[in-house]
């Protein structure tokens, strides 16, 4: 090899060197499994009492020890009910639903402490999420043993064909603590959260509608669903759904959370020419 040669490959190598000290850049990818809740006007109390399965794919580019940015796609579940809350007003309105979430996020990731996979010394750090969602729902609820959607009824007295979006977005926010389990394999534990631009993710938001005029525009079912309340002691002797009448609040939107572990599988970073 010549010395021209031999320099060239001398200052390579240094070169890989110095920027492996200072950032371990690169892929990963891998997956999560947890649980997801809801809270909203059915879930006013933060009940963690109605946990769903959620599952989610990531990809995440590390430019360095401390910051990387991700995408993922995730998939749960949310619900809520207002026969848990302690609010005697919000049992007697006695609604509730489920609604699938697909969930497509992109965010930003700041490590705590240096972080670097296969490390002996920084195989660790806590971090902070921050960044955007765009997700689906479809809010449903049970009538006569069967799951009926909601949204195509107009269940606040909606026009048709102005009904609320089913895909819509939110803040997402989060913590997290990571671990390197060898060179390509790490380990994570996340709480991360959405904020999301809407308050019908339950279905629920301003007042209640005519129900004469929902029934004869939108059918009996639509009128039954807007208005399920039940009759309490000592709280009303009526049904709620009377025109006007507040069904939820439309000043506080609706949020929901995942909590899981995930492995991520780390592809590499630039590596000098004779690195075995």
């Amino acid at each position: 090899m010549s010395v021209k040669n031999m320099r060239l490959s001398l200052f390579v190598c240094l070169l890989c060197g110095a920027m492996s000290l200072s950032a371990q850049s690169g892929w990963e990818a891998g997956g999560w499994a947890g649980a997801a809740w809801y809270f909203g006007d059915l879930n006013t109390e933060f009940d963690l009492g109605m946990p769903h399965a959620a599952v989610g794919a990531l990809a995440r580019y590390n430019f360095n020890k401390r910051v990387a940015v991700r995408l993922s796609a995730n998939y749960a579940t949310v619900s809520g009910d207002d026969a848990r809350s302690d609010n005697l007003f919000q049992r007697a309105r006695n609604l509730s639903f489920r609604s699938p979430i697909v969930d497509g996020t992109v965010q930003m990731e700041f490590n705590f402490l240096p972080y670097e996979h296969g490390s002996k010394d920084e195989f660790f750090t806590p971090y902070l999420l921050g960044g955007l969602t765009v997700f689906y729902f479809n809010p449903m609820a049970q009538y006569e043993g069967r799951w009926v959607e909601l949204r195509p009824l107009g269940t606040e007295g909606q026009f048709k064909g102005e009904e609320y979006y089913a895909v819509t977005g939110a803040l997402a926010y989060g913590m997290g603590f990571k671990i390197s389990l060898n060179r390509e394999l790490s380990l994570n534990f996340e709480l991360s959260g959405r904020r999301t631009f809407t308050d019908y993710l339950d279905d629920v938001s301003t007042v209640y509608p005519d129900l004469n005029d929902l029934e004869r525009l939108r059918g009996p079912v639509a009128a039954a669903l807007s208005d399920r309340s039940i009759l309490i002691p000592g709280v009303n002797n009526e049904t709620i759904g009377v025109p006007g009448r507040q069904r939820g609040d439309s000043t506080d939107k609706d949020s929901y959370v995942f909590f899981g572990a995930g492995l991520t599988y780390f592809f590499g970073s630039l590596k000098c020419p004779y690195e075995r």
